[in-house]
């Protein structure tokens, strides 16, 4: 970077400024993601499965760098290749790396072309494996599946870019799954913009529910899905696995009319508040194998004379009531935040490549990102930080400003000593040296 001249400054002549301070970093809270990284073996782990097809004859950045420092830039808020170009010296990520200087821009582009379907699904396994030995060390009695979709707009001629009619506009259709208990993001799949919702669904979730029987058979399984995701397949999936379910259906004449036998329109009692009553009744549609429970909640809002009917399809038992089961449902509004997050904080929707592949490429690092994120605000900060979002993150303990020192064989990296979260920062790097994770 080209040194810019020391400029005053118009209020105050006296000072001026510059951008030659030398050894100077302003994301020294890597060094906390690094630490929980080594703690949980997430860099180690991700070296173990991917194993790219490199013809590289000489090289100076190991893939399994390449793949780190992606992964930190966009953790630091640095979404963008071109970034490394900036970032080449800085003191915090060349001692993260290990390496006298990053990979430039080029490099970061050409490392994502080496990736394929079977190093994608190297990825995808690593993120399993991880989250194998979180799960185990929260010691969590209950894994919820929460499926959906999301839209990742595209403005050029991507491969496989098509118009969605739901969304009104052009671009991808991912299918996502997060842990409902936790926010942990299970598995992503990139899909061309125009499919439905459902599509490819059982072969999305069937290998995650599997598993999970497989390594934990004492945590109870629950899959949550909107009405995007009625199709019978994946109850009939659900019941062989002895996965519990609830997943809300479309309304039709036949729901309707059992709905309103009963709770017809009538006079409310009191037009001022809103009545919310909830039936469960058995139900068998037309392509399903066999009569199933269907919960029924009728809404009257205040004011109206008529009943608005949501139906919900469940196998859950008698021992939960019907206001209960809708409850349950319900709380899969927390995904849209996770979805959010995952969008705002870490670019999952950022699909500016022209190769379909690069850009699932790209979607499963930020899911990487977003996880190695999730996985240290809930194991290492205090309980009334665990919901901070990354944006109050990186403010909080990412954008630190720091001196590297050099004496002897040590480096210190001295921090602002007018930092205003300094407290926190070493509360939750304290936490982290204190982690139990085998």
């Amino acid at each position: 970077m080209a040194t810019l001249p020391q400029l005053p400054l118009n209020f105050n002549r006296q000072i001026k400024l510059s951008n030659d301070g030398g050894s100077l970093s302003s994301d020294t809270g890597e060094f906390i993601f690094r630490e929980f990284d080594e703690k949980i073996g997430f860099s180690r782990t991700l070296a173990q499965h991917l194993n790219l097809k490199d013809s590289r004859a000489y090289f100076v950045h190991s893939n399994e760098n390449l793949l780190r420092q992606k992964i930190y830039q966009m953790i630091a808020g640095y979404s963008e290749d071109d970034a490394a170009d900036q970032l080449t010296n800085d003191p915090v990520f060349t001692q993260i790396l290990g390496t006298p200087a990053l990979a430039s821009q080029p490099s970061l582009s050409r490392f994502f072309k080496r990736f394929d379907q079977t190093s994608i699904k190297q990825l995808e396994l690593a993120n399993r494996e991880l989250l194998n030995k979180v799960h185990q060390f929260r010691d969590s009695k209950a894994l919820i599946f929460d499926l959906d979709s999301t839209h990742s707009d595209t403005y050029g001629h991507q491969e496989s870019t098509a118009y969605n009619a739901h969304y009104g506009t052009i671009g991808f259709h991912p299918l996502v799954a997060f842990d409902g208990v936790t926010g942990d993001f299970l598995k992503a799949k990139l899909r061309p913009g125009n499919v439905y919702t459902s599509n490819g669904v059982i072969e999305f979730i069937q290998p995650l529910i599997e598993h999970y029987n497989e390594k934990f058979p004492e945590t109870s399984l629950f899959v949550r899905g909107d009405s995007g995701f009625a199709v019978p397949a994946l109850y009939e999936l659900c019941e062989k696995e002895s996965v519990y379910y609830v997943i809300r259906l479309k309304s039709n004449a036949q729901l309707q009319q059992i709905a309103e036998e009963y709770h017809p329109s009538s006079t409310p009692i009191d037009i001022t508040k809103a009545e919310y009553l909830f039936e469960e009744t058995i139900y068998q549609a037309k392509s399903w194998s066999k009569p199933r429970k269907v919960i029924i909640q009728s809404v009257r809002p205040a004011g109206e004379l008529f009943f608005n009917h949501s139906f919900f399809v469940t196998n859950l038992e008698v021992a939960f009531s019907p206001k209960n089961i809708v409850r349950a449902y319900q709380k899969r509004g927390t995904m849209e935040n996770y979805i959010k997050e995952a969008k705002n904080g870490f670019r999952l929707d950022k699909m500016n490549s022209h190769s379909f592949q690069v850009n699932e490429v790209r979607m499963m690092l930020s899911l990487l990102a977003y996880n190695l994120t999730n996985w240290l605000r809930t194991l290492a900060f205090p309980p009334e930080q665990k919901n901070m979002q990354i944006e109050t993150i990186r403010t909080r303990i990412i954008k630190v400003a720091s001196k590297l020192v050099k004496s002897g064989r040590s480096l210190y990296f001295k921090l602002s000593s007018s930092f205003v979260y300094q407290e926190f920062f070493w509360n939750v790097l304290c936490r982290i040296q204190k982690l139990q994770i085998e």
